[in-house]
Order: structure tokens, then sequence, then C-alpha cells
């Protein structure tokens, strides 16, 4: 953008900034929760697990889905690393007045495997993900399952977070009895889990610094955002 500006190729204006201004990019940087010895050994046995079983099932990606859920707001200020800009050594740290989330929200759940988005669902307002909820939206995103990816009707495997609706007795019942296996996920690592380091990250970076007006326009554009994902990403 700045050698847009000036009309100056990118090499010109990096070299300048970093070498004649002596100036640097600052952002901010995520605090991660600090885990226990034991949950570090259950992440690392939970992870050599999947090794093995893809060394032993080439095809085991293939059939895992993934999902979760998230909201999504209808004005959701830009991140630091959107808003920051060059500066000196000897500049005065960058200020950026605090902003709030629009109260206009909805909550997304999506599911998707390697070729791309299999369900999603817009929560309706006023409810809430509960046990009864949940476990509706998991059969319906089992008869999904059954009409948009047939070749892993019998053989595909769920894989989610440990959110309380998520491992509650009714919920792990009715994954036994319609034989949908469950891929461990370890407490307190989203960098383990594709929607949190992935999918939802992917379509929230374009919805923020924008104002959507309704929860319509919201809903279609994350749709929107969803579809145009390329298969190869995934």
């Amino acid at each position: 953008m700045i050698g847009e500006q000036l009309g100056l190729s990118h090499t010109t204006v990096h070299q300048i900034l970093t070498i004649d201004l002596k100036t640097e990019k600052i952002c901010a940087k995520m605090v991660p929760k600090i885990l226990s010895q034991g949950q570090k050994d259950n992440r690392k046995d939970r992870c050599l697990d999947f090794l093995e079983q893809i060394e032993n099932d080439h095809s085991f990606l293939e059939c895992i889905i993934t999902g979760d859920e998230s909201w999504i707001f209808e004005n959701d200020p830009e991140t630091k690393y959107q808003s920051q800009e060059w500066h000196t050594l000897a500049s005065p740290r960058q200020k950026k007045g605090r902003m709030s989330k629009s109260k206009i929200k909805t909550m997304l759940i999506c599911f998707y495997d390697s070729q791309g988005i299999v369900n999603k669902e817009f929560i309706p307002q006023g409810q809430t993900v509960n046990q009864h909820f949940y476990k509706e939206v998991l059969e319906r995103l089992r008869k999904r399952v059954i009409w948009v990816r047939p070749n892993i009707k019998n053989t595909w495997v769920l894989h989610h977070d440990n959110a309380p609706c998520h491992r509650v007795i009714s919920i792990i019942q009715f994954l036994a009895a319609k034989n949908i296996p469950v891929a461990p996920q370890p407490p307190y690592s989203p960098n383990l889990s594709p929607c949190d380091f992935f999918l939802f990250p992917r379509i929230k970076i374009h919805l923020k610094g924008q104002h959507f007006g309704t929860l319509e326009n919201i809903k279609m554009y994350v749709t929107d955002q969803l579809k145009a994902i390329p298969v190869i990403e995934f």
C-alpha cells in the first residue's frame, strides 16, 4: 500500500523502512495457557495416536469430520495486526482506542472434512447450545453426511472439542448408538482443533472492521466466505 501511494517498488519501500529508518512492525502477542505436565503428556499421547492411525491407514484423515461453534458479530473491530503501522524505535508506542464488539451477533456451528464444508448452522436467537440442542445438531449432521459424503457414511469419525455439551452422557450414548466414533481432543488445545486455528480465523479475518447491519447480512456474508474457501485449503 505504501509503495502504491509513493510509486515505489516493494523492495525499495522495505529497504527504506527497515534499513534506512530502522523501523519494525509491532504486533500483539498471544499468551498461551500454561499446561500442567499431565496435560502436556496427554497432548503428546493423543498426537502420537493420530500419527499411528494415519501410518496404519492413509485414508484415516479423509474420514474425520471436525466441527465447533463460534460467535459471529455484526461489527468486529480490526485486530492489532490489521491496524499495525511502521514506526521508528524512538517513536511512542502505538495506541488504539478500545472498541466493543457489536451486540448483534449469531453463533455459527460448522462441520467440515478434507473435501470442504459438510454442514453449517446458525443457532436461532435465544437458543442455548445444551445437550438437547447439540444432539439435534448431530442428528442433522449424520443425515447430511449420508447425503453429501455417502462414501464415508459408515466410516466417518467425529472430532469436536471438550465443551460441556459435547461430553455429557446423553451425547456419548447417542454417538455410540449411531456407531459414530469420536477422535479424542486434549483439553486447552485450540492449536489441535482445526476450527480454531484454520476455519474460524479464515472467515473472521474478512469480517473485521465491517458493519453488516442485520443478522441476515451476517449470515449471507459468512455463507459466501465458507463457499469461497478452495477445497485444496481443507
